[in-house]
């Protein structure tokens, strides 16, 4: 893992603690010290503020995993909420304290810039990056060149709006690279020199569009002056008149995909062969610090306990993935049982994690897209064990990629934007489909919800979207269906009129009776939707009415 300079970390946190000091004592106003929390990841929602911390490219060691555990005991409610960024967020924070948790973090080299703000935010990339068995080229190095590149960058501090990189490396996109406002496949060329698919202009929230390839292949010494001129062209005619339409999609699709290609190659003309032009040397060096770990030279081996076990098995076939090493395996962590909001974790579990890791995977985890967690290298000799323990702690749930394995945002309980709760919404449909046997038969499927139209749970990505609308000061939900990401990325359709909180379970059962109907040779739900089209969907869910049972189990549970 990359080793992170403190110097520039310890003198933002000083800055910030004489800001919070002046606040508390009523030199800054709210309206002045707004900008300057959100500088250090600082939101204000609806009952406390929200801090969130930077994961760079969803990389963890353990003692940075053990810190997320301190600062949910020490300054928290115990718990933490790992998000579609790959990064964490705490929901009950004091003001006052805030300067000591970035001093915290500090120490294990992590912090919050840049995760909030008109600036390039965390860039993402693929969970299994290093040891994906499709791999075409490791990103991460690229992923640590863009984030040195991109933090403090003097030009790009104040963008129209906030701006997000995904790099993929594999031959399945895992990074969902067409939604982001750049996204980057890493590519080998017919000899074999490796470079970069450029995709500009993809994004969700209120105008979901999928991104446009402005260049097939870019030599990956020239990845940060193009970058610099993309961002350039966007940080010049980005519109700051109107939040709504700030964002690089929004111009691109403005000018049209020719003439921002255009625009871009002419201010690359200035940029090419500068001095942010990449050597060897140093992306060899980058490389260095992401080399496989001590791998023992093992053989891959038939998991003997699975035959007589079909909870083992279960979790080997949804919780275990391919790996390019022989003999290992990495492990994806379920935060996704029925019952606790998805993606959020307790300290214990957090600590429990960075234990597995250390005994099990080099000391190293991962944050996913999918607000889960990985161990990316384990033993497969060493299966059995490290399930037998994660189940114990409630981590273990084997429905990776299946109906209960949904993406959720905060929504309505935390979040002071959100139009309608998410949580309440997910617990209803896990609650009505907590039943393993029923989701390994429907199969994969990517269920997202969102609390408002800023898109938080990627709704518009999902298999199967809900969006919270208000509707006359009352909270409602839109589904669409059809959404996919990764190599076939497509924008889900709006079925019809919202439904009510209560009707929810039992839409989310119409579209799968549906599918279950209409699958034929082992289709996928996004497979029979694509074939289907909306309209059978539309028609079974608003065939007859859908009662209102009244208020949600556990509505307010997490408000």
């Amino acid at each position: 893992m990359y080793q992170y300079d403190h110097l520039i970390v310890r003198e933002r946190i000083a800055q910030y603690r004489d800001q919070v000091r002046r606040r508390l004592a009523d030199e800054l106003t709210e309206a002045e010290f707004l900008p300057l929390r959100l500088q250090n990841g600082l939101y204000y929602q609806r009952h406390a503020y929200m801090l969130r911390i930077a994961v760079p490219y969803g990389l963890l060691a353990s003692k940075q995993m053990r810190m997320f555990a301190h600062i949910a005991r020490k300054y928290d409610r115990g718990y933490g909420h790992f998000t579609t960024r790959q990064n964490i967020q705490f929901n009950w924070i004091e003001l006052e304290q805030t300067p000591d948790i970035l001093t915290d973090l500090a120490s294990v080299e992590m912090h919050a810039n840049q995760t909030s703000g008109n600036c390039i935010r965390n860039t993402t990339t693929d969970e299994f990056a290093g040891v994906a068995a499709d791999e075409v080229v490791d990103p991460r190095p690229y992923c640590e060149i863009l984030r040195q590149w991109s933090t403090f960058h003097p030009e790009f501090i104040a963008l129209p709006r906030k701006f997000k990189v995904a790099v993929n490396g594999a031959a399945q996109d895992r990074a969902a690279v067409a939604v982001h406002d750049i996204g980057l496949h890493v590519v080998k060329n017919d000899a074999g020199e490796i470079g970069f698919q450029v995709v500009v202009g993809g994004g969700l929230g209120r105008t979901p569009i999928i991104g446009t390839t402005i260049r097939d292949f870019l030599p990956r010494e020239h990845l940060l002056t193009y970058i610099e001129a993309v961002m350039r062209v966007y940080n010049q005619y980005g519109r700051r008149d109107n939040k709504y339409k700030a964002r690089i999609k929004i111009l691109l699709k403005a000018v049209g995909a020719e003439e921002f290609t255009r625009q871009v190659e002419e201010e690359w003309t200035h940029l090419k062969d500068g001095p942010q032009t990449l050597t060897a040397e140093e992306i060899a060096r980058m490389e260095a610090f992401f080399a496989p770990p001590a791998y023992k030279q093992l053989p891959n081996i038939e998991q003997a306990q699975a035959a007589d076990n079909k909870a083992f098995s279960n979790w080997l076939k949804r919780n275990v993935k391919a790996h390019k090493q022989p003999g290992y395996a990495a492990v994806v962590l379920s935060l996704k049982k029925t019952g606790v909001p998805p993606g959020d974790a307790t300290a214990e579990q957090m600590d429990f994690m960075a234990d597995l890791a250390d005994r099990y995977s080099f000391g190293e985890l991962r944050v996913t897209h999918e607000q889960n967690v990985v161990l990316a290298d384990v033993e497969q000799s060493q299966l059995f064990a490290v399930w037998q323990e994660a189940k114990a702690h409630g981590l273990a749930t084997p429905n990776i990629g299946l109906l209960n394995d949904m993406i959720c945002c905060p929504g309505g309980d935390f979040c002071s934007l959100a139009n309608a709760k998410s949580i309440p919404i997910a617990a209803a449909i896990a609650e009505r489909f907590d039943d393993l046997d029923f989701q390994h038969d429907i199969g994969e499927i990517e269920l997202n919800i969102s609390g408002c139209i800023n898109a938080c749970g990627h709704h518009h990505v999902g298999n199967i979207g809900i969006l919270g609308v208000d509707k006359d000061g009352s909270e409602w939900y839109q589904v669409s269906v059809g959404g996919a990401q990764g190599n076939s990325t497509a924008i889900g359709k709006i079925i019809g009129p919202s439904f009510s909180a209560q009707q929810m379970p039992e839409v989310i059962d119409r579209i799968l009776k549906v599918y279950v109907k209409n699958r034929v040779d082992g289709e996928r739900f996004i497979d029979t939707a694509t074939r289907l089209g909306v309209a059978p969907f539309k028609d079974f869910v608003y065939a007859t009415p859908i009662a209102d049972t009244g208020r949600l189990v556990g509505e307010d549970e997490y408000a």
